[in-house]
């Protein structure tokens, strides 16, 4: 089953899917497949696993400093594929992963794909590979992984259609200009684009992501799309894990937002 259908699958039980992003071996790598089951286990529909990299252009500040932590743990794309291996061995629940082209192409692009693959991940965002690279960056890939791209509400209609048309799975819809981080509300401006965005999409799902941080958010979201993604809101509650909160408060707030998923 690829990403559209199980997305599919969700939404036919009128739901929005629930993605989450971590940010592989962070904060603490021995347990880090624990903490990424246990996300899956309170409600998160999809995982995706940041591969750390030491300029995540596209990434906000908490998110960069968990690559740096995480970067210090010594996590490589080698380490990501072992927790994927450990996860899917747990859960059917999909798992993507989410990297910048440098760290693939220092590995190999073939090489990555391939191992990816039989680690048992479902797809593969690289926000940082240009649209018009797509098919050489993606050659050696061979359908072997979902391809996610990503547009913005505010792009123009023939770059939305064509991230459309080169994805397989679902386009990522990033909600707001600038980096990943949390928001509190979206303008009525955002919300339409958003809109516009959503109709000009035919082949594949639509997730959202930047921005979504609470329940409220996602309600407020949820009519334009067919899923969210949290990330940086979740990787800040997991730096309190060093505060010595443990993964039930996490689970707890993983709970509370795909409830607000579950409202339609």
């Amino acid at each position: 089953m690829n990403l559209s259908q199980y997305i599919d699958d969700v939404n036919k039980k009128e739901e929005k899917a629930l993605s989450v992003f971590l940010t592989a071996g962070f904060p603490f790598k021995d347990i880090f497949a624990d903490t990424a089951l246990s996300v899956l286990d309170s409600g998160a529909d999809l995982l995706e696993l940041g591969i750390p990299f030491s300029d995540p252009l596209a990434d906000g500040p908490v998110i960069q400093h968990s690559s740096q932590v995480a970067l210090e743990n010594k996590v490589n794309i080698k380490s990501v594929l072992e927790y994927t291996s450990k996860i899917k061995s747990k859960t059917s629940k999909p798992v993507v992963l989410m990297g910048y082209a440098n760290p693939v192409l220092n590995y190999g692009r073939e090489k990555f794909f391939s191992d990816a693959a039989d680690a048992g991940a479902d797809g593969v965002i690289i926000p940082d590979v240009p649209i018009d690279e797509y098919d050489e960056f993606y050659e050696s890939n061979r359908g072997l992984l979902d391809t996610v791209m990503l547009t913005t509400p505010f792009s123009s209609a023939e770059r939305i259609r064509k991230a459309d048309e080169l994805s397989r799975g679902f386009v990522y819809c990033v909600s707001i200009y600038g980096t990943t981080g949390q928001r509190t509300s979206f303008s009525k401006e955002t919300l339409q684009a958003i809109e516009e965005t959503r109709k000009m999409i035919k082949k594949n799902k639509m997730m959202i992501g930047f921005g979504i941080s609470s329940p409220e958010s996602i309600r407020s979201i949820a009519p334009f799309c067919d899923g969210v993604i949290v990330g940086s809101a979740i990787i800040k509650k997991l730096f309190e894990l060093d505060k010595g909160k443990g993964l039930s408060e996490i689970a707890d707030y993983v709970k509370d937002l795909k409830e607000a998923c579950m409202e339609g």
